[in-house]
C-alpha cells in the first residue's frame, strides 16, 4: 500500500487529502496530514459576533477561477455559494485626503469608457492625456520579465501605478507594483501588450468578445459562502480520514531514503512514506529540504512573503447610513498612511450583518503590517478608528473590534518569478515521489490553492500507478 505524507494542514493541504479519498477508500493508498497549529484550515477561518460575518482571513475568492466553487459543490455546498453585490459596487480611490469614485468603464487599471475616465478628478490632465496617446501604442513583447509598475508606467505614466495599480495589487499581494512580476501576476497584460500594443485596444477587443445576451446576467465578481469561508474548511474536515490528520504536530525535516521513499521526522508521530507533498510557504518547504536538495531549497527560499493584519468592526445602523455607498475604498502609499484598504462589507455581502450593523473590514499588509504586528490589538484598533476618522469622518466607537494578524502569508511573485518556477519544477523532478502545493507558486488566492492541491494529489498518484505497473505485469500470466 502506498503511504502519502501531506505536511501543511491548510486549504491546499486538506484538499490534497480530499483528491486522494476515493483511493484511500478502495485500499490503495493511505495518507497522513501533519499541521503544526491546533487549527485545519490555515487562514480560512470566520468568526460570528453579534450576527455578523466577520472574516479573519480571505472574505471570498475570484468568481472567474472555478476550482474553489468546484469543491464547494463536491463537498454539497453549491446551495451555500453567494456572490458579491455587483449592482451596488463602487471602490473609492484616497487622493489628497479625499475620496474619489473609480470612473466606470476601468478594467482593473485599464480604461475602457473614454469620457467616463476624461471627466473623472481621479487622474490629472496629463494623465488623461497619457491614456488617450496609449490607444496608439504600438506593440511591444519584451524579452525579459518587468514589474508591473514598468508596464503599466510605460503606457500611462507614474500616476496611474500609484493611484491605481498599486493599491490594487496591494489588497492582493500586499506587495508593491514596482517589485511585482507583470508575468506571473498580470500574464494577460504582457500577452495584451505583445499582441495589440494598446492595453486599452485590447481590452476593448476583449469585452466585444465578452458580450452577454441581455437576459443572461453577468456572474458576480467575486463568491463566497453564507456562513463564511470557514464553513468551507467545516464542511471539508470530516469527510477526510479522522485518524490521518495530526494537529499540533509539527515536522522537523524530511530524507530521501536511499532505498526509496521518504521519512518524515515528526517526533513520535514519525514515518515511512512513499510521496510527499509539501503544502506549506514556500520558505518552510526550503527548509525542510535543505538536506535532501540544497538547490531546490535555495530556488524555494528565494520566493519572499509578506505580512499582512486585517481588522473587522462592526458599527450600530447610524454609521451604517452615514457610510458612502459601494464596497469601500484603496489607500495610495502616497497618501501617507497606515492603512490599504477598507471594505464596508454590509455592502459587499449584505448577507454577512443585519440591517441595523454596519461592518467594515480594515487591512494593513507590507511595511505597514511589520512594523504594526509588535503592537497590542487595542493598539491597533486605535490607529484604524484614528484614521477612518481622518478618511470618512467617522467618530463613533465600534461596538466590536476584531484583529487577525499573519506572519508571512502572501507569497511575492517578484520579477523572474516563472523563470523560478521552471528551475523549481526541474529540480523537484529529481526527488521521486515529492509533489509542492500552496500560494507560492501560480496563484495566491483560495481557487488557486485548491487547484495546487489537486494537482499535488494527482501527481503523486501518478507515481502509485507507475509502482503498479510492474506488480501487475509480473502478476498477469498471459504476459510471460
Amino acid at each position: 500500500m502506498t503511504r502519502i505524507a501531506i505536511i501543511g494542514g491548510g486549504i491546499s493541504g486538506l484538499t490534497a487529502a480530499f483528491a486522494l479519498g476515493d483511493h484511500r477508500r478502495a485500499g490503495a493508498l493511505e495518507y497522513t496530514v501533519y499541521e503544526s497549529s491546533p487549527q485545519l484550515g490555515g487562514v480560512l477561518r470566520t468568526e460570528h459576533v453579534q450576527g455578523c460575518v466577520v472574516e479573519a482571513g480571505p472574505d471570498s475568492f475570484i468568481s472567474e477561477k472555478p476550482w474553489a466553487a468546484d469543491l464547494c459543490r463536491a463537498l454539497g455546498l453549491g446551495d451555500q455559494l453567494i456572490g458579491s453585490n455587483d449592482a451596488d459596487r463602487k471602490t473609492y480611490i484616497l487622493v489628497h485626503g479625499r475620496l474619489i469614485p473609480m470612473p466606470d468603464g476601468l478594467m482593473f487599471m485599464v480604461p475602457t469608457k473614454i469620457l467616463a475616465t476624461g471627466f473623472s478628478p481621479l487622474f490629472s490632465w496629463s494623465t488623461k492625456l497619457r491614456m488617450a496617446r496609449e490607444l496608439l501604442h504600438p506593440p511591444h513583447a519584451g524579452d525579459a520579465d518587468e514589474s508591473v509598475a514598468s508596464l503599466v508606467e510605460r503606457h500611462y505614466g507614474a500616476e496611474m501605478v500609484d493611484r491605481l495599480a498599486d493599491p490594487l495589487l496591494s489588497g492582493v499581494y500586499g506587495g508593491e507594483a514596482a517589485s511585482l512580476s507583470v508575468r506571473a501576476v498580470l500574464p494577460r497584460f504582457a500577452e495584451m501588450e505583445r499582441v495589440h500594443g494598446s492595453l486599452g485596444r485590447a481590452m476593448l477587443a476583449a469585452r466585444k468578445k465578452m458580450l452577454r445576451p441581455a437576459n443572461k446576467p453577468a456572474p458576480p465578481l467575486f463568491t463566497s459562502l453564507n456562513r463564511g469561508m470557514q464553513h468551507l474548511v467545516e464542511t471539508l474536515v470530516p469527510r477526510l480520514n479522522q485518524t490521518s490528520l495530526l494537529t499540533c504536530t509539527p515536522v522537523q525535516s524530511i530524507q530521501l531514503e536511499a532505498e526509496g521513499g521518504w521519512s518524515v521526522l515528526a517526533g513520535p508521530k514519525s514515518g515511512h512514506f512513499e510521496a510527499v507533498i509539501l503544502a506549506v510557504p514556500t520558505h518552510a518547504a526550503a527548509k525542510l529540504l535543505s538536506n535532501c536538495s540544497p538547490e531546490l531549497a535555495a530556488e524555494l527560499a528565494a520566493i519572499q512573503y509578506s505580512s499582512s493584519i486585517t481588522v473587522g468592526l462592526g458599527y450600530d445602523r447610524s454609521v451604517r447610513q452615514s457610510l458612502p455607498p459601494g464596497f469601500g475604498f484603496l489607500v495610495p502609499r502616497s497618501e501617507g498612511k497606515q492603512l490599504m484598504a477598507a471594505t464596508f462589507v454590509h455592502n459587499k455581502f449584505p448577507h454577512r450583518a443585519p440591517e441595523d450593523r454596519a461592518l467594515l473590514r480594515c487591512f494593513f499588509a507590507g511595511s505597514n503590517s511589520e512594523k504594526m504586528s509588535q503592537q497590542t490589538d487595542d493598539a491597533i484598533i486605535a490607529v484604524v478608528r484614528n484614521e477612518l476618522q481622518q478618511i470618512l469622518g467617522l467618530r463613533a466607537t465600534p461596538l466590536f473590534g476584531r484583529v487577525y494578524k499573519w506572519k508571512s502569508a502572501m507569497a511575492q511573485y517578484g520579477v523572474g518569478h516563472l523563470e523560478r518556477l521552471d528551475r523549481i519544477e526541474r529540480l523537484r523532478q529529481q526527488l521521486p515521489g515529492l509533489a509542492l502545493a500552496g500560494n507560492g507558486y501560480r496563484g495566491i488566492g483560495v481557487p488557486d490553492c485548491v487547484r495546487t492541491g489537486q494537482e499535488a494529489a494527482n501527481q503523486v498518484l501518478k507515481l502509485q500507478m507507475t509502482a503498479d505497473l510492474p506488480r501487475a505485469v509480473a502478476g498477469d500470466s498471459s504476459l510471460r
